[in-house]
């Protein structure tokens, strides 16, 4: 049961306390640094538990479960940690920027309840070719975001405001994820409304 590939997933689950240590305090850049490696490294743990799982032919029951947790468990610590140290302003909008991440955690607590829902069923929910793009965007925007805290000094001029170049890059993937997010949260409901009576 605890093979290679469910020992990667584990080991996301029991880094994020880690992960959100070393973002609480903002103008920490190094620990933002070390956060941003840190980050790096359970997304290539993300990849290879399930790579190495087929691979194997060792996919589990304990994996299945386990790895969309590892990965929402992740994602929401990034988000509120973020959110929390007000990492998540910019320019024109201030911080109304923590709406993407909004959007993206009701949408991961709505589907991740649907899918339970569907399980009791017996009627399975794949995931589409455009939720993994929503789920990569949310990735680099999350990494990025967390790069920008951790450089500073990488600005650059856009429409005449100087701004952060990995923050900016952050925040417009945010907002791609978001609709990317409310997309294939719609396809996911209308797929369990059928189920519904």
């Amino acid at each position: 049961m605890l093979n290679l590939p469910n020992l990667l997933t584990l080991s996301r689950i029991v880094t994020v306390p880690l992960l959100a240590g070393l973002l609480w305090w903002p103008a920490w850049h190094m620990g933002y640094a070390i956060g941003f490696a840190v980050y790096a490294l359970m997304g290539v743990t993300d990849y290879f538990d399930g790579y190495l799982a087929r691979a194997q032919g060792t996919v589990s029951k304990l994996g299945v479960f386990l790895d969309p947790i590892a990965d929402k468990i992740m994602v929401a610590a990034v988000i509120l940690v973020l959110t929390a140290q007000g990492v998540l302003t910019g320019p024109y909008v201030g911080d109304l920027h923590v709406i993407a991440g909004l959007i993206i955690l009701i949408r991961e607590i709505a589907v991740s309840g649907l899918r339970e829902f569907l399980g009791g069923i017996q009627v399975s929910v794949p995931v589409s070719r455009l939720a993994k793009w929503k789920t990569t965007f949310q990735m680099v925007a999350l990494g990025a975001l967390i790069l920008g805290e951790a450089t500073p000094d990488w600005t650059g001029l856009i429409a005449g405001i100087e701004v952060n170049v990995p923050h900016t890059v952050g925040l417009v993937t945010l907002w791609t994820a978001a609709v990317l997010t409310v997309i294939t949260g719609w396809d996911y409901l209308r797929v369990g409304l059928k189920h519904m009576d």
